[in-house]
């Protein structure tokens, strides 16, 4: 049954909640120096300065920056799952107006039966807390969108602001929540096309999927009259994925307006676009 597996976690995760206090009371020996630090918190703050934004597209678009942690103070001979959750930031629908976010009513309603935003549940779970803590946990791939179409992707509403939870059960004989952690670098607006133009600079700056795009000028034909070729005129930049939307395009005219954007191999269309006339150059 679709979203049955998040509702049972959810439940899961509400049964425990209560417990949280009371192991950190009775201090588990095993757990007690837990230690959950985020990755590239750099990175994130630089998007935060600005107000980060995440695309939401009907397939599921991943995140970036990606959610990263790197974990310490598990019992290493102990069986752990790692648990995603999108929890709203607050309750506010959010528009952008005049160079900025601004306030623009109250938040819709959780309907059809979700509980936050869904429930991402890592695919190394459970595991030993050996294997968490041998290298960063890596959410590379979550998809977010704004569509209930199952698949374990994370449903979000467009124009709300969430922040990322991170979910550590301890599994077995007795189901026990070791730790929730959230961090407010990675909170951002779920917009189903990039609103800033300064987001989507440093998308395409960071981003090392959005590099390959951005040489085309050079391996453009220079004899080809550019000023009568039609490109789309914005981007929204994925994890791992292009695909154009229809939003004001003031916002990459100036880094690749002009350029010759070329298909991802292995990628017979992108977002549906119907790529111009003209002559094409591979990689």
């Amino acid at each position: 049954i679709p979203g049955s597996a998040e509702r049972c976690m959810s439940r899961l995760l509400s049964a425990v909640e209560s417990e949280l206090q009371a192991g950190r009371e009775k201090g588990d020996p095993t757990e007690r120096e837990l230690r959950v630090t985020l990755e590239d918190a750099e990175l994130w703050r630089k998007f935060q300065h600005i107000t980060n934004e995440m695309i939401v597209t009907k397939n599921g678009r991943r995140m970036f920056p990606v959610l990263k942690v790197s974990v310490s103070g598990l019992d290493p001979s102990s069986m752990y799952s790692f648990l995603l959750d999108f929890v709203p930031a607050d309750g506010c629908r959010w528009k952008f107006v005049n160079g900025e976010w601004v306030a623009a009513g109250r938040a819709e309603g959780r309907g059809e039966g979700r509980s936050h935003g869904g429930i991402y549940i890592h695919p190394d779970s459970p595991n030993f807390g050996a294997h968490w803590m041998k290298a960063a946990v890596t959410f590379n791939k979550v998809k977010l969108t704004n569509k209930v179409n199952g698949g374990g992707q994370i449903m979000l509403n467009s124009l709300h602001k969430y922040e990322p939870q991170l979910h550590i059960v301890c599994v077995g004989s007795r189901h026990r929540l070791v730790s929730n952690v959230s961090f407010k670098e990675t909170q951002f607006i779920a917009v189903t096309a990039y609103q800033n133009e300064e987001i989507t600079a440093l998308k395409i700056k960071y981003n090392p999927f959005a590099k390959a795009f951005l040489d085309a000028k050079e391996r453009y034909d220079v004899t080809t009259d550019l000023t009568h070729t039609q490109y789309p005129c914005l981007w929204t930049v994925g994890c791992s994925e292009l695909s154009p939307s229809h939003s004001p395009c003031t916002g990459l005219h100036g880094p690749i307006s002009s350029e010759s954007l070329m298909q991802p191999p292995n990628h017979g269309r992108v977002g549906g676009a119907g790529w111009p006339p003209g002559p094409t150059h591979s990689f």
